[in-house]
């Protein structure tokens, strides 16, 4: 793949094809309910659904309240979904790819080099009349061998670094960011020198994904440079992975110099009452 992102069309062509994807429903919500009943309620042909909470993520602690899973329960994981080395990943959500992308950061993270997520996600498949079903899928176990490291990890000292010397993009809400509101984690605000780029400004009103030139001309006016250090951060390290799949989307950054994750997010560093926090809107 070329993109980091498949058009519906571009999926059921391949899922028709002699050597199909594998596909992932990884559909979460914030506060629930579970994304496994609306999987069992219809999903992708041939679609294995995989929980952020419990699958792609270890469990809530020291590390935030989504950390990396261990690579052996990944791999374990990944698996028993059927990924092979040699076979395309196709991850989608309930619409606009935020939850999607950590599936498809993890897998980059873990050395897989063949994944997408797919643009518009399930409601854009719905949408078009395209094929669903209620069958739980059986597939053959993968092979995939997790070697974790694949894309660069900030820990907090490096995302504290970075927004003073490069560029550390927060993508929550406006209002979390300036530390109005704070809805999940105990101190609200965002880490100093960090640039507000909403996750949920990647897509349109239905989900899907803005041009690649869209894309490049927002984070140029947030002072993305290319080739320039990045990363980002959010509540626990889930949709941030978005922002690092939408700079590759609009070749701001490459497979080969992707932008940086910080994993553990906000959830990680407010924790610690030495770590400084800042509120308010961005400096003029």
């Amino acid at each position: 793949m070329t993109s980091p992102l498949v058009s519906t069309a571009g999926l059921a062509t391949l899922l028709a094809g002699p050597r199909p994807p594998v596909p992932l429903d990884v559909r979460w919500r914030l506060g629930g309910p579970p994304g496994r009943a609306e999987y069992a309620a219809g999903h992708l042909p041939g679609a294995v659904y995989l929980d952020l909470d419990t699958d792609l993520a270890a469990p809530p602690g020291a590390g935030g309240r989504h950390p990396l899973p261990d690579p052996a329960d990944l791999q374990r994981v990944l698996r028993a979904a059927g990924v092979t080395t040699d076979r395309l990943v196709v991850v989608y959500d309930a619409a606009d790819g935020s939850i999607a992308a950590r599936a498809w950061w993890l897998l980059r993270w873990a050395g897989h080099d063949a994944v997408a997520v797919l643009d518009g996600g399930h409601a854009a498949w719905l949408a078009e009349g395209r094929a669903v079903s209620t069958d739980a899928p059986h597939p053959e176990p993968g092979d995939i061998d997790v070697r974790p490291g694949q894309l660069p990890v900030l820990a907090a000292g490096r995302a504290a670094a970075l927004a003073r010397t490069g560029t550390l993009l927060d993508a929550r809400a406006p209002e979390r960011y300036r530390g109005d509101t704070e809805p999940v984690d105990p101190r609200a605000g965002h880490i100093p020198g960090a640039r507000n780029a909403p996750f949920a400004a990647h897509t349109d009103g239905t989900g899907r994904w803005h041009t690649p030139a869209a894309l490049a001309e927002r984070f140029a006016e947030l002072g993305v440079t290319p080739g320039e250090p990045v990363g980002a951060y959010c509540g626990s390290g889930v949709t941030a992975a978005s922002v690092v799949l939408a700079l590759e989307a609009a070749g701001v950054t490459t497979r080969e110099a992707p932008a940086a994750l910080y994993a553990g997010s906000w959830s990680h560093w407010c924790t610690d009452p030495e770590r400084p926090v800042a509120t308010g809107p961005e400096p003029g």
